[in-house]
């Protein structure tokens, strides 16, 4: 072949300075381009052999990639499917643009490389990306083909002639230039491979081509270095996701697990196998990791690719929200390799894949919670909080939840929605015909409260979680007809439950203004409102509560709900005192200074039974306390 220069038709002469500035932050994606397109070439002459179109013998396949920090160049070679000078020509010079003007105002859209790649077929330029000059030399599975080389030096201008290779496929040689001297690392490379070919279907080998060990020196007396080849397989060709789900066991999705995510100590719960070819394709697994009783959400922990290519693992524009809790893999070839978000989102395949994975999800659960209740049950402290956010944020899912997601109450007891409605609609109905679901947020604190619910033959549910102010609203709009939620602790609970018994007031009107005085003066907080009820006489004479509404208006504006004008408000606390109870009546007839320090001191123990009565208030009571005694 005669030596034969040309123009790369790409019709403008500052398209590689746009490649090489534009998209200097994204550049360690040339990697997976340049890999890929190796991989691509290799799974071609396995396709082309198992059609008859290629007669030879295939061989094992492989895909190199060397370094060589001396000579300051990357190569990544295949024996794939090869190239001959024609379809260099073809391939490599023609890049798909219909004129420079079309891609400069279009470049100064795109948010990333990955865009930019994707949208003008850019894969094999990214290498212009770090090298100066690349060079390939190629040889093609057809009969009789020579062998070709091309050099281009990052200008328009192109070199090709005949090449050297004497086996089938192609090698790309980056001569690296001064900026991107990182990239000559064994350990830098191997962190790109890492990420981006860990899974191909391809095997890609991995080496040096000079050892670090100095041997000897060259003619200027820098140090020379030997020539040795240390190499390794770095990908599973064929992992746990490609296979088919009754060719594996559980302890080869917990290896796989493992494989994701070597640093995780804590194997997951259940996992869920994807898997589906019309209409779209979609394959993988999705793990249940343990989830702590706080919202400590690991996000970007489910990986996207693209035929076992890695692409990334910020899929919130493919996955809901809730299930970014979720760990694991995603694949589709349905979802390009250079994908960009604006695509994601306009894609119709993505809502239609978001959609699946929602169902496939809910199915899951709802599968495990009716052939192993008890092991659901158990597994419900860390699957709770994933159930309750998904629930909150879509509808689909929260359709199919309400029949698994469970209730617990503060004897460990488990009740599905529809089952709990069931349990307390008679016996826990108010006047107006409202079912109230009593709950606690914190046990031990509310505990006197609790007992005094219990005394009544009450419910009490264990709402504590990042999430549950939130969970109570849904409760009360799809839990049942009529359903209320409150707190034990917003009220005494003849209050929170209203029956139609009356409890008459023992105290005169004159003694009932009087205990208002006292206490009112006893306890001089603008925050506490004063109220003397008629309650039983064994209820506590005193209680401090919080409105139900205001605390939960708090609660949300707290934990991001949208009620900031709320969160700026003060806390006013409600005072009840119990006129029923004998030591109201015998503060009352005391005289006026012990009358306040006794109702001082019945005032203190309500705040101390609540976790309320700190520091120097704290320090009073207790020295009060042992003046009294």
């Amino acid at each position: 072949m005669s030596t034969e220069k040309g123009t790369i038709s790409i019709h403008t002469e500052n398209i590689f300075p746009v490649i090489k500035k534009f998209l200097y932050s994204d550049n360690e994606i040339f990697l997976r381009e340049l890999v890929s397109n190796a991989v691509d070439a290799s799974q071609k002459i396995k396709r082309l052999s198992s059609l008859g179109q290629f007669n030879g013998e295939v061989g094992e396949l492989i895909v190199d990639v060397r370094f060589d920090e001396e000579a300051k160049t990357i190569t990544i070679s295949d024996n794939g499917i090869g190239m001959t000078a024609d379809e260099i020509k073809k391939y490599i010079n023609q890049i798909a643009f219909s004129g420079a003007t079309e891609f400069m105002e279009k470049f100064k859209e795109a948010n990333d490389a990955n865009e930019i790649i994707g949208r003008f077929g850019l894969g094999f330029y990214s290498a212009f990306m770090v090298a100066d000059k690349v060079e390939i030399d190629s040889l093609s599975y057809q009969d009789g083909a020579e062998a070709a080389h091309w050099v281009c030096d990052g200008s328009t201008s192109y070199e090709i002639s005949t090449g050297t290779r004497t086996t089938r496929g192609t090698d790309v040689i980056l001569h690296i230039n001064e900026d991107s001297k990182e990239f000559l690392s064994q350990f830098r490379l191997q962190e790109i491979l890492d990420k981006y070919a860990k899974f191909l279907p391809v095997k890609v080998r991995f080496g040096t081509k000079s050892s670090s060990e100095p041997d000897g020196e060259d003619e200027e007396g820098k140090p020379k270095y030997k020539s040795v080849e240390v190499d390794n397989i770095i990908n599973n060709t064929n992992p746990a996701w490609t296979k088919a789900p009754s060719e594996l066991t559980d302890e080869d999705y917990l290896a796989f697990y493992r494989e994701l995510y070597p640093n995780t100590f804590d194997e997951p719960l259940f996992w869920i196998h994807l898997n589906v070819d019309y209409p779209f394709n979609l394959t993988g697994i999705l793990y249940f990791p343990k989830i702590k009783n706080e919202l400590e959400i690991q996000r970007n922990k489910i990986k996207l690719y693209s035929r076992q290519v890695f692409i990334t693992d910020e899929v919130k524009d493919i996955v809901p929200e809730y299930l970014m809790l979720l760990h694991g893999v995603i694949d589709s070839p349905d979802i390009p390799l250079n994908v960009s978000r604006s695509f994601l989102q306009a894609d119709g395949n993505v809502k239609k894949i978001s959609n699946y994975i929602t169902k496939k999800v809910a199915d899951k659960l709802q599968e495990i919670f009716k052939t192993d209740r008890k092991g659901f049950e158990e597994k419900w402290n860390d699957i709770g909080l994933f159930i309750k956010y998904g629930m909150l944020s879509e509808e689909k899912f929260a359709e199919k939840a309400n029949e698994f997601c469970l209730l617990k109450n503060t004897e460990g007891e488990n009740y599905t929605i529809k089952e709990y409605y069931e349990k307390v609609k008679d016996i826990q109905a108010d006047k107006y015909g409202n079912i109230v679901y009593l709950y606690t947020s914190d046990a031990a604190q509310q505990d006197g409260f609790i007992s005094n619910a219990k005394a009544k033959g009450y419910e009490v549910l264990v709402l504590d979680g990042p999430l549950d102010t939130h969970f109570t609203s849904y409760l009360e709009q799809k839990g049942g007809e009529k359903v209320q939620l409150k707190r034990v602790d917003s009220d005494v609970v003849d209050k929170l439950i209203q029956k139609d018994e009356k409890i008459e007031l023992t105290l005169s009107e004159e003694e009932s203004k009087k205990a208002t005085d006292l206490f009112t003066k006893a306890i001089s907080r603008t925050d506490m409102n004063v109220n003397v009820e008629a309650l039983a006489a064994d209820e506590l004479p005193v209680s401090v509560t919080l409105d139900e509404f205001m605390r939960r208006m708090k609660d949300m504006a707290k934990t991001g709900g949208g009620m900031g004008f709320y969160g700026n408000l003060p806390d006013n606390y409600k005072v009840t005192v119990n006129g029923n109870h004998p030591l109201v009546k015998r503060i009352i007839e005391s005289s006026e200074e012990e009358g306040e320090k006794l109702a001082k001191q019945a005032f203190d123990l309500a705040l101390l039974s609540r976790g309320l009565l700190t520091g120097a208030d704290l320090t009073s009571f207790v020295k009060r306390s042992v003046e009294m005694i």
